[in-house]
């Protein structure tokens, strides 16, 4: 078993775990989500749900963030999520693997397409969190990339937020040293971009 089923079956047995709720939050991610390379109290769905008590708002957080994973694994695996979960809202941190990967954007475009599609029939809303890539992939990837979040989000009209590490990508002490993970000091800047589309969705239920 590579390390990324090791992860995902981690996560597969945490959930089996958690007593079904009508109130809980889903999100489907990946290392920005997951908190590479830093505690799991420091990222930013950690701070999520410290915020979500600050208001007493009665939602858990499910993070089924796993690391490496593409718009394709994270299809495969939401079924299974949605079934165990029965979330209200999900939130869906993909992408980024697929770009650095230079993998089809059309192919990763689907694939969000139908986890938005997935999320709808099981009767959960939508919110997408959308990611860029580095300029040395080409302007013309790197476009297509971009647009493929906001094709999706106005073709299932779902909430978008273009880019969730606005502020931090390629800010001088917000990433780690590869370059591509944001740092502890990020997380809140993270929240902060996200928390706009959460927060309005928690005022319309």
């Amino acid at each position: 078993m590579n390390v990324w089923k090791k992860c995902a079956a981690s996560v597969l047995f945490c959930l089996l775990a958690l007593p079904v709720s009508a109130q809980n939050i889903l999100l489907v991610g990946d290392s920005i989500s997951a908190a590479f390379g830093l505690e799991i109290e420091q990222g930013w769905v950690r701070l999520l749900e410290q915020r979500l008590a600050e208001q007493n708002e009665p939602y858990e957080v499910v993070n089924a963030s796993v690391s490496g994973d593409t718009t394709a694994g994270g299809l495969a695996r939401l079924p299974a999520l949605l079934q165990q979960v029965s979330p209200e809202l999900v939130v869906i941190e993909l992408g980024g693997n697929d770009g650095l990967r230079a993998l089809p954007v059309a192919n990763m475009q689907q694939n969000l397409s139908a986890m938005v599609s997935l999320a709808r029939e099981a009767g959960a809303d939508v919110i997408l969190l959308g990611m860029r890539i580095p300029p040395n992939y080409g302007p013309r990837y790197s476009e297509a990339f971009e647009n493929a979040f906001v094709e999706v989000a106005a073709e299932h009209d779902v909430p978008l937020v273009p880019f969730l590490l606005e502020g931090a990508g390629g800010v001088e002490g917000m990433m780690q040293s590869d370059g591509v993970h944001p740092t502890a000091a990020a997380q809140p800047i993270l929240l902060d971009n996200a928390w706009p589309a959460i927060k309005h969705w928690l005022d319309g239920v």
